[in-house]
């Protein structure tokens, strides 16, 4: 019985679907209420050379879930004031827009020159990840003996390569995870916590991806986690289904950079991969520290160019796993390449006792059957 009790628990936390709880619906003396939420969408638009797409407007997009269409609640480019989208305005296959311009990742403006097209399609350069939250993971297990030094360096590069405006969190772990520098504008602090770092033993790497991903479900606007990882797991106890689960559920993208030793291990680069996908990031598998410093700087300029696209959900029947599709439309869309998360699974959860649970942050949902 005890343990029916506590499988019964389980089965009824939940986490959101985004960032935004809404009103509950009470069914009987059980009290279970599901969350009303706003979804979060990091969208990257690419053409078949791999280039960002920059000046998508709102009428551009078609969002379904569970094939049933969504009206679009709020749009932005990068780091460009977001805002409503004006009552009426909805995507619509027929509908028509300006071309939108590509651009090249990590392409820079001319010196002494104007910008390049990628900054003159969007917002300013300066302002494209103003508002983003970025937790850097760093495997610092035994794994990292041979290219820790260089490893830091890459991290180094890239939190200084962050423009101000974006706050930065640096984690390591090994068995353990260790929240070296909370979330932070102030790169001094990130650079001593990377710096700080010492190798460990063993890899526990899940379980400090679900702390991490648990950190950031708080969070609103764009939140990314940038794992580096230089083998598998071997000391894990919660399963990588959970952490993607968990991702896709409170719209963190994940992004992992690894090495040839992970590479190398088929279910670890499996599991990578999936991973980053399902939760619209990518896995990268760098083979010395050239290819870590290209990785990061090529996670920089996703970051930089992604669109971000809200809604609340339509009514709909389905109380687990819920697909979402997000299409192009217009003259010419066709063409071009969406990446973005493929979905999420709605839980239930049981109502705080008080105001002050409520504030309680979520726990993490058990793995699904």
């Amino acid at each position: 019985m005890k343990w029916f009790l506590v499988s019964g628990l389980c089965a009824l936390l939940a986490v959101t679907a985004a960032v935004v709880p809404g009103t509950a619906a009470q069914s009987g003396s059980s009290r279970i209420f599901v969350n009303v939420v706003l979804v979060q969408l990091n969208v990257a638009v690419t053409d078949k050379k791999g280039d960002y797409v920059n000046g998508l407007k709102p009428e551009n997009f078609l969002v379904t879930e569970d094939r049933i269409p969504e009206k679009i609640s709020s749009f932005e480019e990068g780091g460009a004031p977001g805002g409503m989208v004006e009552a009426g305005v909805a995507p619509q296959d027929s509908g028509s827009s300006a071309a939108p311009e590509t651009s090249a990742a990590g392409q820079q403006p001319a010196p002494g020159g104007s910008e390049t097209s990628a900054v003159q399609a969007g917002p300013p350069k300066a302002s494209r990840l103003a508002g983003a939250s970025v937790y850097v993971l760093f495997d610092t297990s035994d794994y990292m003996y041979r290219g820790f030094v260089f490893a830091q360096d890459a991290i180094g590069g890239f939190v200084r390569s962050m423009e101000e405006a974006n706050r930065i969190a640096f984690y390591s772990y090994s068995r353990n995870l260790s929240r070296a520098t909370p979330l932070t504008t102030d790169r001094s602090l990130v650079m001593r916590g990377v710096r700080n770092t010492v190798a460990g033993d063993e890899a526990a790497l899940y379980n400090s991806l679900l702390l991490t991903v648990r950190d950031a479900a708080q969070l609103h606007g764009r939140k990314a986690i940038v794992v580096f990882s230089n083998g598998p797991d071997n000391a894990s106890t919660v399963p990588p289904e959970d952490v993607e689960e968990l991702a896709q559920s409170t719209g963190t993208i994940i992004y992992i950079i690894s090495t040839r030793l992970a590479h190398e291990e088929p279910v670890s680069s499996a599991v990578f991969e999936r991973m980053s996908k399902g939760t619209g990031g990518k896995a990268y598998f760098a083979k010395d520290w050239r290819d870590e410093s290209t990785a990061f700087a090529s996670i920089k300029e996703d970051l930089a160019h992604l669109y971000t696209i809200s809604y609340y959900p339509k009514p709909n029947a389905n109380r687990g796993w819920r697909t979402i599709s997000v299409r192009l439309v217009g003259p010419g869309m066709e063409k071009y390449r969406v990446r973005t998360r493929d979905g999420y699974r709605l839980q239930e959860q049981v109502p705080p006792a008080s105001a002050q649970a409520a504030a309680e942050p979520p726990v993490a949902p058990t793995a699904s059957n």
